[in-house]
């Protein structure tokens, strides 16, 4: 299990490791704000679908297998990154990014989970969720600081730092086995699983509203900063510290990892609720840091974003798992991320536009007012979730309880027979 988060926080930082550069590859290349735009965008276009093939047929494939090409495509995409000279390049290394790490995570939970015993399954859940987190503020914090005090080739040398850690993921990799794929060789090989959701049909409301629904707000909200931040810190707050937007989202998304420890609030819909009102609470703190220019407001909003973040994945992803039959579980995780990442589409696709008319301070406020609409419809429904999820329990304490009075009943009689 070691060796594959560490497969995992390495891809992590990979995917958004660039995050911090795109001011630079703005002002080099002259794009515009809309071009901007676009190259965020089409990471998030090519990462959805690879996501939903790959998790569909990653297991007909070997999972195994896919990951390597998944970490293949990262270092090939970090080589472009790095020997481009012309603004297609980019463009190019991003839709590559976003292929690898679509395809990655449509497989790495499953393969991750048949790396670990059926006990244990829950903690590596948890685990990798913290492991994605950490990576991804690790990767622009990384960047950031090599930008601002390694004063050397800034489009080149943090790359180098990329391609070695990509390196030790892939060598992590071949040290793994897929057991499952070894045992099905020379086996007639079965028709391909159809391209679906796989979300079962008893648990889809629940799963849509209380585990797909705040994954894709949190994502929404959290793309703004990962988008914007860079953008937000120089021209609205005039810091010139290429590593402060870094530092930001190491605090954003780092931060909300470690914030999951945190013993508070324990009981998983209590603890749903809560998060997603700080993540809310924390966006609008973001928002108002522009209008006031405090960098002060800003530091505090993202913290407080953070520890909503931290809460809204740890619960929303132990839901995704939690709710489906094992059978089914790989196909709703996968799910769950295919929503999550949805959501980095809305704020950059939504900030392109509105800033067609309005500034960016003014098109935030408005990303952001649509998003607590969503806030507040999933608090709702969290009145509804907490009666099935009550009630789910006591069905699960009392099938418990059954299979404990066999087991007796049969220790019982075969102790009278003997």
């Amino acid at each position: 299990m070691k060796r594959m988060l560490w497969i995992i926080l390495m891809m992590s930082i990979g995917a958004t490791f660039t995050s911090p550069l795109f001011p630079l590859y703005q002002e080099r290349y002259h794009l515009s704000s809309l071009q901007i735009t676009i190259l965020f965008a089409v990471y998030a276009l090519f990462l959805l679908p690879s996501l939903l093939v790959s998790g569909s047929r990653g297991s007909g494939w070997g999972l195994k297998r896919v990951l390597r090409i998944s970490i293949w495509i990262s270092i090939l995409a970090t080589l472009v990154f790095m020997g481009s000279q012309q603004a297609w390049l980019v463009y190019a290394a991003r839709i590559l990014e976003g292929i690898a790490y679509g395809t990655f995570t449509g497989t790495a939970v499953a393969f991750l989970l048949k790396q670990t015993p059926g006990d244990k399954i829950p903690l590596a859940i948890t685990l990798s969720g913290i492991t994605v987190s950490v990576g991804f503020g690790l990767g622009p914090a990384l960047t950031g600081l090599v930008i601002q005090y390694l004063h050397l080739m800034p489009l080149r040398v943090p790359f180098w730092l990329l391609t070695a850690l990509l390196v030790t993921a892939w060598m992590a990799l071949e040290t793994l086995k897929d057991a499952d794929f070894l045992a099905q060789k020379g086996k007639p090989k079965a028709a391909p699983a159809p391209i679906s959701l796989g979300v079962p049909s008893e648990i889809s409301p629940h799963f849509w509203s209380f585990s797909a629904l705040p994954i894709f707000t949190l994502f929404t909200l959290n793309g703004i900063i990962l988008s914007l931040i860079p953008s937000f810190v120089k021209s609205v707050l005039h810091s010139s510290n290429l590593s402060v937007s870094g530092l930001l989202i190491l605090l954003l998304l780092g931060g909300g990892a470690l914030l999951q420890l945190l013993p508070l609030a324990s009981e998983p819909v209590t603890r749903l609720r809560l998060g997603i009102a700080l993540l809310s609470i924390g966006a609008w703190l973001v928002v108002f840091s522009g209008s006031t220019g405090s960098i002060v407001l800003l530091w505090i909003g993202v913290l407080v974003q953070a520890l909503g973040s931290g809460w809204t994945f740890q619960i929303s992803l132990r839901l995704a798992g939690e709710l489906p039959h094992a059978e089914a579980r790989s196909k709703v995780i996968t799910t769950f991320y295919l929503a999550g990442y949805a959501g980095f589409i809305v704020p950059v696709v939504g900030t392109g536009v509105l800033t067609y008319f309005f500034d960016l301070h003014v098109s935030l406020v408005v990303l952001n007012i649509l998003a607590s609409l969503l806030v507040l419809y999933v608090l709702g429904y969290s009145v509804r979730f907490r009666r099935y999820y009550a009630a789910r329990k006591q069905e699960e304490i009392r099938l418990a309880h059954s299979k404990a009075k066999l087991a007796a009943a049969g220790a019982d009689q075969g102790a009278m027979t003997s």
